[in-house]
């Protein structure tokens, strides 16, 4: 590689400072104002929480606050544990094997992501609670009266695993369907069966699309609201939340969202562990020729339950059930409003959100996977700090700030899709650093070698070889950003009302049926790009 000439650079003095010398100014300059911005929230906390005084850090430090935080880390390993136990069978399901309506199967497992957590908290309180709709329909076949409590650490983690194993799967599938099948068949010439290809090959080759999936499983269950205050499992989103509502001084609040943002940093910590210290590429590009399908002969029933159950659970339960509140409601004469200003608002605001991430995300991947280092961890580590972060938190941090250092952008549509963007961006940043990750650096290098610039390289080499995973990212940040409910309720521009916002309000108010019409319309809308995703990534495959 031909080193970047210093006169490129205007700033030598603080490149050296900074420690990137090796960084093109085209990569570090951007990456560091896009990790500055992301820890605005941050920045916000640290004032409120210094400037409450003693009695904030000392309610820190009582033995309530430890309890708080042991059932918030069980949750989240809980519900990651389980996202990749579910997640990884069904993405080389549907990617290396013959199964019958693979592609009909990877994009329905793939929906449950656009369910709020509230709404499939609520619907699984109302189907398998003590008195909900399943203990209704055995009882008068079984005498069951009363069906054991669904409340607490199962109820939450079920809830939050059904609906958020998407990001594992879509994540593994993806770095799945591109791998080189070379490495899996001279292994199997060196006499290896296919658990043993599986257990040293594949699952190594896998390791840093599982490890980013179940990073942004954990971060969202750190940050989940809905579905933890439903099923009445307290955890720190749940805590903060109370001593917003309860306490005028919002310095404790902010000092419980600062512990909120070391777990997140442990969990960072974790998944770049996990991932280590190899770095996983061929020699090129990545091979166009696909791995042969594996025949699953008489086990094609047995992959079908497995899909079924899994779709059946996550996503045809609740718009079963939705369904029925709305024909409910219809039949009892209840006026029914599917708020197409809404939907258009949501796909607007959510639209710019996952252009603005798909941007932002490119510069710090590749400074992350190109240039390991201080300055790289630092940048990636505060990108993530906004996801573990409660919307509310965000969205007040960024209300103090442009109230009163940026008022041209108060009460606009621009600062909901920052917000968006800083809870959002390590949906965006995991997939693309991901699809980096398998490329070797040798093109990038012989690029260099021939005289390109920096921006030549990045427009014409890196950014090619990352699109499926910037497109993947952007999707999933759409996704996310359409159901997303806090932040929108505090920065929405004054009459922007979104889907999310009707689904909560009548909700809320237990109008089930006025909620179920938006709910289901948010769904469809999301499943569209979802559907896209996924089979646009079957185009490749034969």
């Amino acid at each position: 590689m031909i080193a970047e000439p210093v006169s490129a650079c205007p700033l030598p003095s603080l490149r050296a400072f900074l420690g990137v010398k090796s960084i093109p100014s085209v990569l570090w300059i951007p990456a560091a104002l896009i990790g500055a911005a992301m820890v605005l929230p941050l920045a916000y906390l640290l004032a409120r929480a210094f400037g409450g005084g003693e009695e904030a850090w000392d309610l820190i430090f009582r033995a309530r606050t430890a309890y708080v935080l042991g059932r918030t880390v069980l949750l989240a390993a809980i519900v990651s544990a389980a996202s990749i136990v579910v997640a990884v069978p069904l993405a080389w399901l549907t990617v290396r094997t013959n199964m019958r309506f693979r592609r009909s199967w990877a994009v329905l497992v793939a929906l449950p992501l656009v369910i709020p957590t509230y709404v499939g908290a609520f619907l699984i309180i109302s189907t398998l609670g003590p008195k909900g709709l399943l203990q209704q329909l055995i009882e008068p076949v079984l005498g069951i009266e009363r069906l054991p409590s669904i409340y607490g650490l199962p109820g939450a983690a079920l809830t939050l695993t059904l609906l958020s194993f998407p990001y594992v799967f879509l994540t593994v599938r993806g770095v799945l369907a591109d791998l080189d099948p070379s490495m899996e068949e001279s292994a199997r010439s060196l006499g290896h069966g296919s658990w043993s290809v599986a257990k040293r090959v594949t699952l190594p080759l896998l390791r840093p699309a599982i490890a980013a999936g179940s990073l942004l499983v954990a971060l969202y269950t750190l940050s989940d609201f809905g579905a933890v205050s439903l099923m009445r499992y307290e955890t720190f989103t749940w805590a903060i939340y109370q001593q917003y509502q309860t306490i005028f001084d919002r310095s404790v609040a902010a000092a419980m969202a600062l512990i909120l943002v070391l777990i997140a940093l442990a969990a960072l910590w974790g998944e770049a562990v996990t991932r280590g210290r190899l770095r996983y590429y061929g020699v090129g590009s990545g091979s166009t020729r696909r791995q042969p399908p594996v025949d699953l002969g008489r086990w094609d029933w047995a992959a079908q339950a497995f899909c079924a159950s899994v779709a059946l659970a996550s996503l045809a339960l609740p718009m079963a059930v939705l369904a029925y509140w709305l024909i409910r409601g219809v039949a009892a004469g209840e006026e029914i409003d599917f708020l197409w200003a809404a939907a258009r608002n949501s796909a607007l605001s959510a639209g710019l959100a996952a252009a603005a991430a798909a941007v932002f995300a490119v510069p710090v991947a590749v400074v992350s996977v190109r240039y390991p280092g201080v300055f790289s961890r630092t940048i990636e580590r505060a990108s993530h700090v906004g996801y573990a972060l409660p919307g509310l938190v965000v969205a007040l941090a960024l209300v103090f700030f442009a109230s009163n250092y940026a008022r041209f952008a108060y009460q606009t549509v621009w600062v909901l899709v920052f917000a968006y963007v800083v809870l959002h961006l390590p949906a965006a940043l995991g997939a693309a650093r991901a699809s980096l990750s398998r490329s070797s650096p040798r093109l990038e290098e012989a690029a260099r070698g021939l005289g390109r610039s920096p921006m030549n390289v990045l427009l014409n080499v890196t950014l090619p070889i990352m699109r499926p995973g910037v497109l993947a990212g952007a999707a999933l940040v759409f996704l996310i950003s359409m159901k997303e409910l806090p932040a929108t309720l505090i920065l929405g521009p004054i009459g922007f009302e979104t889907l999310a916002t009707h689904v909560w309000s009548a909700s809320s108010e237990a109008f089930f049926a006025r909620a179920a019409a938006p709910a289901l319309l948010l769904i469809l809308m999301s499943s569209v790009p979802m559907a896209l995703l996924v089979l646009r990534g079957e185009k490749a495959r034969p």
